[in-house]
C-alpha cells in the first residue's frame, strides 16, 4: 500500500432495501456480476455486503473481484476474505465488511464484482437501480472466476443484491458526496452527476447513491405488495450515511409521502391518515436528516421535489403541499444549501408540469434528458467540496 494512500473513501454505493416479493425469492448455484467504475486511484479495496432487510441468514460462497483497464484484465482475480475466511455469513439485519484487498487501482478502471451463491439463499436484501453506469448480470452456475459469462446462461439485471459499498484506500484530498432519496435518485441523475464530475475534471469526488424506489420519510409498508418500497427515513438515513469519506449529502425525498395516500376505500394499505402536513414534512426532514447529518459532520443540502401534474393521484392539495415544502426548503437556514431540481426541470410556462421533453411519460419520473438537467443543477462547489 502506498504511503500517501491513508484515507478510506467510498467510491461506489447503493442502499439496501427489501427486494420485490415475487413468486421466487430464493436462488441457488448462481453468479451475480456487477461492473463498478472506479473514480479514484488507490492501493486497496474493501467491500461491504448487507443482509439488512433479510429475514434469514445468508451464506455467500465466494466473492471474486477483478480489475479491467482499457477493456483488458489488469489485475488477476482476487478472492475476498471476511475475517480471514472466504465464505461470508450474514445474519438477518447484519452488514459485513470484507478484509482489505491490496490492489493497484487506477481511476477509470472497472471493478468486476462476482458473487457466487452456492446454497439456497434468500434474495430479500436488494435494491433496484438504473442509469448509464448501473446494472449487472446473473448467470446460472459458478462463473465467479470466468473472464466472460456464458451468453446462453446469462441475463441482465437492474437489481443489486447484497453488495452495498465499495471503499478505496486513497489520498486525503478525496471525498464522497451522498445522493439520498427515492426512485428519482435510484434512477439516472447520480450517474450523470458522476459522469459530469469526470468530464469536468472534478477528480476528487465520488457520487454515492443511497436511494430506494417508493420509500417515504415518515412511514413504511408492512404488506408484501409494497415492502419493496423500503424502510422509512428514520431507519434508513443513519445506516446509509455510514459512508467512508463523506462530507456532504443531497437529500431529495418526500414526494411519496405526498402522492401515496388514497384512502382505505381505494387501497387498504394507503389510508388518508398517512398524508403528512407541511409541518410533518419539515419536522421530519430536520430531525431525521439535517440534524443527523450535522451531528456526523456532514453538510446537508436540500433537493427540491419535482413536478407531479398529471400523475395518477395528482390533485391541487398534493401539489400545494409539494410547492409549500419546496418553498420551505429554499429558505430554511438549517440546510447548508439548496439544489433546486424543481426549477431545473419544470416548464417555465406551466411550472406545475415538466418542461417539454423532460417527462418520462408517467408525469412523476423525469426523462433521461431531465436527469441530465438535474445533474447539471448541482452546484460546482459540491463537486470540489473539501
Amino acid at each position: 500500500m502506498k504511503d500517501n494512500h491513508t484515507k478510506w473513501v467510498a467510491c461506489w454505493g447503493t442502499a439496501t432495501s427489501i427486494s420485490d416479493r415475487k413468486e421466487c425469492v430464493y436462488a441457488k448455484d448462481i453468479t451475480l456480476r456487477y461492473p463498478i467504475p472506479m473514480c479514484f486511484d488507490g492501493s486497496a479495496l474493501r467491500l461491504r455486503f448487507s443482509n439488512l432487510t433479510g429475514t434469514e441468514p445468508v451464506a455467500i460462497t465466494r466473492v471474486v473481484i477483478a480489475l479491467e483497464r482499457e477493456g483488458k484484465r489488469a489485475v488477476a482475480d482476487t478472492v475476498l476474505c471476511f475475517h480471514g475466511v472466504e465464505q461470508l455469513h450474514m445474519q438477518p439485519g447484519q452488514e459485513v465488511e470484507s478484509d482489505a484487498a491490496p490492489l493497484d487501482v487506477k481511476s477509470g478502471d472497472i471493478l468486476q464484482v462476482s458473487i457466487y451463491l452456492g446454497e439456497c439463499t434468500q434474495m430479500n436484501a436488494g435494491t433496484l437501480v438504473t442509469g448509464p453506469l448501473s446494472g449487472g448480470s446473473y448467470t446460472y452456475g459458478d462463473y465467479a472466476t470466468a473472464a466472460l459469462l456464458p451468453a446462453e446462461l446469462t441475463r441482465a439485471t437492474k437489481w443489486y443484491y447484497f453488495l452495498n459499498t465499495v471503499d478505496i484506500l486513497t489520498t486525503e484530498d478525496k471525498h464522497a458526496l451522498v445522493c439520498y432519496g427515492d426512485s428519482i435518485t435510484a434512477q439516472s441523475w447520480p450517474d450523470y452527476l458522476a459522469i459530469r464530475a469526470r468530464e469536468e475534471g472534478f477528480g476528487n469526488v465520488s457520487v454515492i447513491r443511497r436511494a430506494v424506489c417508493g420509500t417515504r420519510i415518515l412511514r413504511q409498508y408492512s404488506c408484501i405488495a409494497y415492502q419493496a418500497y423500503g424502510l422509512k427515513g428514520e431507519t434508513r438515513f443513519p445506516i446509509e450515511l455510514n459512508t467512508a469519506g463523506a462530507d456532504a449529502v443531497i437529500i431529495q425525498h418526500g414526494i411519496n409521502d405526498i402522492i401515496h395516500p388514497v384512502g382505505l376505500e381505494v387501497n387498504p394499505f394507503r389510508p388518508w391518515s398517512d398524508m403528512p402536513t407541511l409541518q410533518d414534512l419539515c419536522d421530519g426532514t430536520l430531525s431525521l436528516y439535517v440534524n443527523h447529518a450535522h451531528k456526523l459532520g456532514l453538510k446537508a443540502y436540500a433537493g427540491t421535489l419535482l413536478p407531479i401534474k398529471g400523475w395518477r393521484t395528482y390533485n391541487d392539495m398534493r401539489d400545494q403541499l409539494r410547492t409549500a415544502f419546496n418553498n420551505w426548503m429554499r429558505v430554511c437556514d438549517a440546510f447548508d444549501g439548496v439544489v433546486d431540481f424543481d426549477a431545473a426541470v419544470r416548464d417555465s410556462r406551466d411550472p406545475l408540469s415538466f418542461a417539454p421533453g423532460f417527462d418520462s411519460g408517467d408525469h412523476l419520473h423525469p426523462s433521461e434528458e431531465a436527469y441530465k438537467a438535474m445533474a447539471a443543477a448541482v452546484p460546482e462547489s459540491l463537486l470540489k467540496f473539501n
